[in-house]
């Protein structure tokens, strides 16, 4: 199939992206910055300028099976002045209304699945909300409905919409688990006001599992509630947070601090929705993580074992460069042949989509033939700087492997393996780092204080970038994440 996305770039685009490809799906995605996007979705996707004229956005849908609209700009943040509230309509009712006018021009694709949220349910305590119950009241219980409807006059024309119900999505590097985990590390995490309000929530891993089932199996319409099985309030969410981290969190958020901070928009942390995922369950939908201590174990606690880190004594790295004095490695089985496993992790351009978001990775230059003695040249930022690096292919051995090292960047030195085997399952990569940093004993100070910890999540997050491209087997890093009905 060939998937148009809005919102590629988003937390849940990135990720679905990725996830469609494993599935052998092309994708396009419509992009404000090509320069960005491209930079952030690697090189397997295509993609089309929103500012393009509106006759090239029809030619692409009319080559297209399905639609996954995730366009919308975040509630959570800037308070919701008139100005805002104008945006947040226009980033989804908007771009909803011109990508369904769009498909009527082109006569395709005949399937839509278009983002909502749980907010559509308003403020309704502890009563239980499945997909049949009403739309609530309120701004937000307005905005979502307003954007179905913008989805639903697809219908008319026969496409099969689906109204994806999503609640509050945790996963790494983004969404609000990326927001809740500094102030909770730092100890200073709490409850919001009573606590008593429900949060709907789901792992990242299992929405995107909803939405490329819903783009394939035509048993998904009308509206679905993306939403873990378990119903869990602010007060549990705070305490499996605590225990996670291993942190007390005695200070409760007063509603008042909130509605100070973000005004009308305040009601996003303070509404309750307690919301069961009824057709996914009656559809037999298996979440991959059912439960909120499973899946904090996941993206909490999984940091910890996904790589390792540690000094050497011994390397690889060539008489005449300097020795490194630390060594990282990761191991997976990946449910995928060699030949496209080294294609993908061997091409600069996908670079960009095993790196954190924030760290704004950007190619400066690279060759027209990557090859041993190939250079490539990138920015990235550390801390709270850009930092420009520069590698060198020192080994190149097409479905076998190959090695990297820093020519110029923040390392003293920098040798990175990339190993690939046939095994039965698939794929046994293997990542080897040897690296140092200068500045000699206070060097070895921040080695063990920043940059170690910085280079699990990265590592972390290139592992889960490889579980959604290609699936994790039996072996180290196992993850089976297959969620289908």
């Amino acid at each position: 199939m060939r998937v148009f996305m809005s919102g590629a770039t988003g937390f849940i685009g990135r990720a679905l992206a990725l996830r469609l490809r494993r599935e052998g799906h092309a994708v396009c995605a419509w992009v404000r910055d090509e320069g960005r996007a491209r930079s952030l979705l690697g090189a397997e996707v295509d993609l089309l300028s929103t500012e393009a004229p509106g006759e090239r956005l029809v030619e692409t849908l009319g080559g297209c099976d399905a639609v996954v609209n995730l366009a919308g700009a975040s509630v959570i943040g800037a308070r919701w002045s008139a100005a805002r509230k104008r945006e947040l309509v226009e980033s989804r009712v908007g771009v909803t209304a011109r990508l369904v006018e769009a498909m009527a021009e082109a006569g395709r694709p005949r399937t839509l699945v278009s983002a909502s949220a749980v907010g559509f349910y308003g403020d309704r305590g502890d009563e239980a909300l499945n997909e049949e119950s009403d739309a609530g009241e309120g701004f937000l219980a307005r905005l979502c409905r307003d954007w179905e409807e913008a989805a639903r006059r697809a219908e008319a024309r026969g496409v099969r919409v689906v109204r994806l119900r999503m609640g509050v999505v945790f996963g790494r590097e983004g969404g609000a688990l990326a927001k809740l985990l500094p102030p909770f590390r730092a100890g200073v995490g709490g409850r919001v006001g009573s606590g008593r309000q429900y949060a709907p929530w789901i792992h990242l891993h299992d929405v995107v599992e909803i939405l490329a089932a819903a783009v394939e199996d035509e048993r998904l319409d009308g509206a679905v509630n993306a939403v873990a099985p378990e119903a869990v309030t602010n007060a549990d969410l705070t305490r499996a947070l605590g225990r996670a981290l291993h942190r007390w969190t005695p200070l409760p958020i007063p509603p008042i601090a909130l509605r100070a901070a973000f005004g009308e928009g305040a009601t996003t942390l303070v509404s309750s929705q307690r919301v069961v995922p009824g057709r996914l369950l009656e559809m037999g939908f298996r979440f991959r993580f059912p439960t909120l201590e499973g899946a904090l174990a996941d993206l909490v606690d999984g940091e910890a074992g996904a790589v390792e880190i540690g000094p050497t004594e011994t390397s690889p790295v060539p008489s005449g460069m300097p020795r490194p004095r630390f060594r990282l490695r990761m191991e997976a089985v990946v449910l995928a042949p060699v030949e496209e496993v080294f294609s993908f992790f061997s091409a600069p351009e996908n670079l960009g989509a095993m790196t954190p978001p924030r760290m704004r990775f950007r190619i400066v230059d690279q060759p027209r033939l990557v090859g041993e003695g190939a250079r490539i040249e990138y920015r990235i930022r550390m801390g709270p700087f850009d930092r420009s690096w520069r590698t060198r292919i020192e080994v190149w051995q097409p479905g076998a492997g190959f090695v990297d090292s820093q020519v110029s960047g923040p390392y003293r030195i920098w040798w990175h393996e990339h190993a690939f085997r046939s095994v039965p399952a698939g794929t046994h990569m293997e990542d080897r780092v040897w690296y140092g940093f200068p500045l000699g004993w206070l060097g070895g100070a921040v080695q063990r204080l920043f940059v170690e910890p910085e280079l699990r999540r990265i590592f972390t997050y290139r592992r889960d970038v490889i579980r959604l491209r290609f699936g994790m087997g039996d072996g180290p890093g196992r993850d089976e994440d297959q969620g289908r009905p």
